[in-house]
Order: structure tokens, then C-alpha cells, then sequence
């Protein structure tokens, strides 16, 4: 069964069923504290809280979409049978229901099998499911587990997961959420590991796959971690277009299927390799230039942070492969034009010539790296510079060390893998924990220059910034008040002028927020309180109270700032020491730093 025939089988299932069908929603999200549409959900949140009402803004409670989505967890994986970077969601919804207004979880379990089963004719002797088994204070649901053996799955092929695996959401750091079911289907023992107890989520083996979620949104999660029962209740289900499409077309993964074997036989000319020979090669070449086709039509460009470093990633690891394998100029071209035949007839955006000139501008960028990296890379490895050996158990090989990897990655832009890569064509290992061991302390030292000592300001300052600095304090206590304990601070950087304060929070504050937050802080100025310094060890800061987000960065003998009876916190200071001293505080701007993380900037005026 051709891909575009699935596709059209479940149009037409939902829609004979009283589904309306829902354009798929861009992939940069509406939400601004999550990276990428992940879910076909996520255009659909305000609905399920009742924030918005879902017949107002579609006149259906039952919907259907195909959403384009984006996973960056999955980048590591790609290669293997069943996992991508960009795929298609394909879900059905019943939002804001009741017994008379739609269905729930019977509902949706048995359009599920009837979907799969007597639509898709899929065998459902083959279908093993999972259902949450209870966990903290989310009970088991034993109603789901009564359902499947209802409608046919005997008990023997019903397995209970946690959270883990059987709890789906929030997306964000708050939101609906709910537990899931899902349907596993059994690929055959030759996919299998052997073992008796082998079933879904078996971590030896690909055998059972995935093929829908059925997630049943009752819950909303709260920024300290506590549930509440949503005020109604939703289904809300997805299974991956392309594990679905491998099945019916009898494939090992969507690799062989019509959705990107075009792609895999064209790029076995341009090589003159064998796809069976460097299966994971022409994968990752087919997954991360179709991700980039879409995120680049979506708006997005490469750039070193967010959306842009994602897409400079996959971009330049397929690049790396290509440059490998000596393809010619414009290699891409040809493979792109092949992936707007497969797709644009359901997504004209694909079609945006802008998509090329951005991939060959990136590729342009990168090659100059790599010629000059190359060269650096031949250097160590004919002079022995910043090369080690190997641990005592494989002595007899050598690699590039840690330090050197780190260098070539920091200084040339080289990806882990193109390294890897590299590494393995001269036989020579390469140090991955050694590493990240680096990265991590690359970091270490970035985020401690950022910080400046912890504190945002460095010892020697004005005292302007000695103001602002201390300012940071008492804004820090203010949002813990008003938005909740999880609103812990991130970063932060102080200047003569303002202050900017990075802290943890899922979405946008509102105007009200802000000026309860701008009170509060000048309510502590004009009380006049003394700042008070103690010099203690660590642990025993913490044991009194103060605050320290940064616990492997600090001494053992810290200093704690407290500013009257409000704020206790580890800081290296320098502070001023009355709050009298501060002025006026006035919040600026509010805005989104990163995906969870909020920024906001703020002045200190003369009273």
C-alpha cells in the first residue's frame, strides 16, 4: 500500500465518523518555551485546559490532523529502524467531552482497532498494548486495561509501564497531561531478542514497534510538580505516518518505503555505494536534508542557538557524510526536488526556492572549516600532538584525546560524528567520554564567566552596578512569590546601566504579573532593609535556607546575603547595605531567553 493511499485511508476513516480535518501547524510552536512542534497536540493546548473553546474556533470536538513535527531527542538515534528527526503525526481528538458530547477512552480504543484492523487489515493478533500502571498520585487505569480485553486483546498481551513510558506530557514545563495506551505491534521473531519476557519497550530488542499512543488527557501538571484534574476530559492520540507506512509495505523501517527509497537509489548513484554497505550513512543523509528541507520552509536559518543550531546540526552532519563520500557540487539538488515530488502536494511550502540557497550557503561555510580542520587533524596525527592511548583495555590502538577533539570541535566547528567518522577511516579510536568530559568543563567555565562568580557582577564594579546587583536579589524572591518556587534563576548579567535576570518559567508573563513582580520589589526598597553578609560553609547555607542553583560551581566556604526577613541567597557579592539605596525599580522588557527560560531586563531610577 503506497504511502499517499494510508494517507487518504485515514482522512477518509475519521472523517465518515464525524472528524473534522485540521491543517497541520507550522514547526516553530505558537508556545515560546518549547524549541519545536513535537506533537500534534500542541496547537490544541488551550483547548484541552478550557481555556479556549474548541466549537467557537473549529465548530467539532472531534478532530484529525497530520502534523509536521520535529524531535531533537531523537538525533543520536537516527540510523536505526525506527527513528526521525522530522516525521508526520497522525492523530484523532475529542476535545472538551462528556458522555453526550463525544467519546473518551472506550471511544478511542475502538476506533484505533477498527482503524488498524478492519481499515488498514492489519492483524491484531500481532497487536501487544500498554496501559499506565499507576505512579506518585496518578492511579493505575484499570478502565483501559478492561477496555482492551473488551474489544479482543487477551491479558497475557497487556502490559503495565510507569510514567516513563505510559504518561504523556506536558510539552512544556506545565500543562494538560494525562496517562496513555498504546498499540505495539509484533514485527516477528527475527527482529527479536530471545528472551521470555520480551515484549513492548524491551530494551534488547526492535521487535515490538510502537504504532499509535492513545493518550488520555486528564491532568494538568502545575510548576511544582503537583497534578490537578483538567475541568474536562480529552482524547488525544498520534502514530508515526512513517513506522505505519513501513509496516504496511512489509519493510524493516521507513527507510525502504516509497517515502524515501527514491532517496536511497539516487543517492547509491551519486556515491556508487551499496545502501546495504553504509545503511546508516545514507540514512542519516535522507533523514536530517528532509528535516532542513522542513524547517527551513517553516522560516527557520541556520544559526548557533535554538532553532538555527538544530538546523546547523543535521545540516552539516549529512554535509560531513557527503564531503566523505566525494560527492560532487550541488549533490543535494536533485535529492531535494525528489522530496518535493513525495510531499508537496500536501505541503506547497516545501517548494520555496530559498531552501536550496540556504543549504548551499551552509555547505559553503562549512567546507571552509573542514579544509582548514583537516589540515589541523593530519597535524595531530602525524606529530602525536594532544594524542594519547587508549585505557589498558584496548592499549594496542590509539586516539586523538579528549583535548584534541575538543580543540577541533571548538576551533573548526568539526561535529562529534564527523570526528567519529574521521577517526574510524585511520583506525584510530576516538575518546567520546573523554569527550564530553570536555565539553562539560568548557561549559562549566562559560556558564561561571556568565554568572561572573555567581553573582552576575565581578568583585571590582561601580556603584550603580553594586545597586543593580543587589536589585537582582530581591527580583529573584519577587517571581519565587508571585510565580511559584520553580522560578529559579538561570543567569544573570549586570551592568552600570541594567540588570538582566534569567530564570526558569514556561510562558510569557502577563502585564499583571509583571507590575505585581515590580511592586513587590520596590514595597522591599521602600521598607529599608539591611543586607547582611555571613561567610559559611555550603551545606550549611543551604541547611538555613538560602538559595544556590549553581552547587557544583561553589566553594566550600561560601558567602550568604540577606536582605532583611525576603531574600537568602549564596552570592560572592559586592552588595549594598540598606535597600534604601536602591531608588525606583522598573522592569523593562519580559521576553523568552531559550525554551523554558524567560528574561527579563529592568533599571534602577532615582526616586
Amino acid at each position: 500500500m503506497l504511502s499517499s493511499e494510508i494517507r487518504e485511508k485515514f482522512k477518509k476513516f475519521f472523517e465518515k465518523r464525524g472528524h473534522k480535518i485540521i491543517p497541520s501547524s507550522s514547526l516553530i510552536p505558537a508556545d515560546e518555551t518549547v524549541l519545536l512542534n513535537s506533537a500534534g497536540m500542541q496547537q490544541f493546548v488551550k483547548y484541552f485546559t478550557g481555556e479556549k473553546d474548541i466549537l467557537e474556533d473549529f465548530g467539532n470536538r472531534h478532530l484529525i490532523s497530520m502534523q509536521k513535527c520535529f524531535r531533537t531527542g531523537d538525533i543520536e538515534e537516527i540510523g536505526d529502524d525506527t527513528h526521525n528527526t522530522f516525521f508526520e503525526m497522525f492523530g484523532n481528538w475529542s476535545i472538551g467531552i462528556d458522555e453526550k458530547t463525544g467519546y473518551f477512552k472506550e471511544g478511542a480504543i475502538k476506533l484505533a482497532l477498527e482503524f488498524f484492523v478492519e481499515t488498514m487489515g492489519l492483524d491484531k493478533k500481532k497487536f501487544c498494548v500498554t496501559i499506565f500502571k499507576g505512579e506518585n498520585e496518578i492511579p493505575r487505569d484499570n478502565e483501559s486495561f478492561e477496555i482492551w480485553q473488551k474489544n479482543g486483546i487477551p491479558k497475557e498481551r497487556i502490559r503495565e509501564f510507569g510514567a516513563k513510558d505510559n504518561f504523556w506530557g506536558p510539552t512544556a514545563l506545565t500543562g494538560p497531561c494525562g496517562p496513555c495506551s498504546e498499540i505495539h505491534y509484533d514485527r516477528g521473531e527475527k527482529f527479536g531478542c530471545n528472551a521470555q519476557n520480551c515484549g513492548p519497550n524491551c530494551e534488547k530488542c526492535k521487535r515490538f514497534v510502537e504504532i499509535w499512543n492513545l493518550v488520555f488527557m486528564e491532568y494538568y501538571k502545575n510548576a511544582d510538580g503537583s497534578y490537578k484534574k483538567l475541568p474536562q476530559t480529552n482524547v488525544d492520540t498520534g502514530f508515526g505516518f512513517e513506522r505505519l507506512t513501513a509496516i504496511m509495505q512489509d519493510k524493516s523501517s521507513a527507510y525502504e518505503t516509497d517515502l524515501f527509497y527514491p532517496i536511497i537509489q539516487k543517492l547509491e548513484k551519486i556515491s556508487n555505494k551499496n545502501y546495504n554497505d553504509f545503511k546508516k550513512e545514507f540514512r542519516i543523509i535522507c533523514d536530517h536534508l528532509k528535516g532542513s528541507i522542513f524547517l527551513i520552509a517553516d522560516g527557520v536559518e541556520p544559526s548557533n542557538i535554538g532553532r538555527g543550531y538544530v538546523l546547523r546540526r543535521i545540516l552539516r552532519r549529512a554535509i560531513g557524510i557527503a564531503f566523505r563520500f566525494g560527492f560532487s557540487e550541488n549533490w543535494y539538488q536533485d535529492l531535494i526536488k525528489i522530496f518535493q515530488d513525495i510531499y508537496s502536494e500536501f505541503y506547497n511550502e516545501i517548494n520555496n526556492p530559498k531552501i536550496k540557497e540556504i543549504i548551499k550557503q551552509e555547505e559553503n561555510k562549512f567546507l571552509k572549516t573542514i579544509e582548514n580542520g583537516l589540515k589541523e587533524f593530519e597535524k595531530i596525527i602525524a606529530n602525536g600532538i594532544r594524542y594519547i592511548s587508549l585505557p589498558t583495555a584496548i592499549k594496542n590502538e590509539k586516539n586523538i584525546s579528549a583535548e584534541s577533539s575538543f580543540y577541533l570541535y571548538q576551533t573548526y566547528g568539526f561535529p562529534v560524528d564527523f570526528m567519529k567518522d574521521l577517526c574510524a577511516e585511520k583506525n584510530i579510536g576516538f575518546d567520546e567520554k573523554g569527550f564530553k568530559e570536555e565539553f562539560k568543563k568548557h561549559q562549566d567555565i562559560s556558564r561561571a564567566g556568565a554568572e561572573k562568580k555567581f553573582g552576575g557582577l565581578g568583585k571590582t564594579a561601580d556603584y550603580k552596578a553594586v545597586k543593580l546587583h543587589t536589585a537582582t536579589h530581591l527580583l529573584h524572591w519577587a517571581l519565587r512569590e508571585i510565580l511559584g518556587k520553580t522560578a529559579q534563576q538561570m543567569g544573570s548579567d549586570i551592568t552600570n546601566e541594567r540588570l538582566r535576570f534569567d530564570f526558569a518559567y514556561p510562558r510569557k508573563i502577563t502585564k499583571q504579573g509583571l507590575e505585581k513582580i515590580e511592586d513587590l520589589v520596590n514595597n522591599k526598597i521602600r521598607q529599608g532593609l539591611d543586607v547582611r553578609k555571613q561567610e559559611t560553609t555550603y551545606k550549611k547555607a543551604i541547611e538555613s535556607g538560602a538559595l544556590g542553583f549553581f552547587k557544583n560551581k561553589y566553594p566550600e566556604i561560601v558567602n550568604v546575603y540577606t536582605v532583611g526577613d525576603f531574600s537568602k541567597e549564596i552570592c560572592a557579592g559586592p552588595h549594598i547595605s540598606n535597600t534604601a539605596e536602591l531608588g525606583n525599580f522598573k522592569i523593562l522588557k519580559e521576553e523568552s531567553s531559550s525554551a523554558g527560560v524567560r528574561r527579563i531586563k529592568a533599571i534602577l531610577n532615582e526616586f
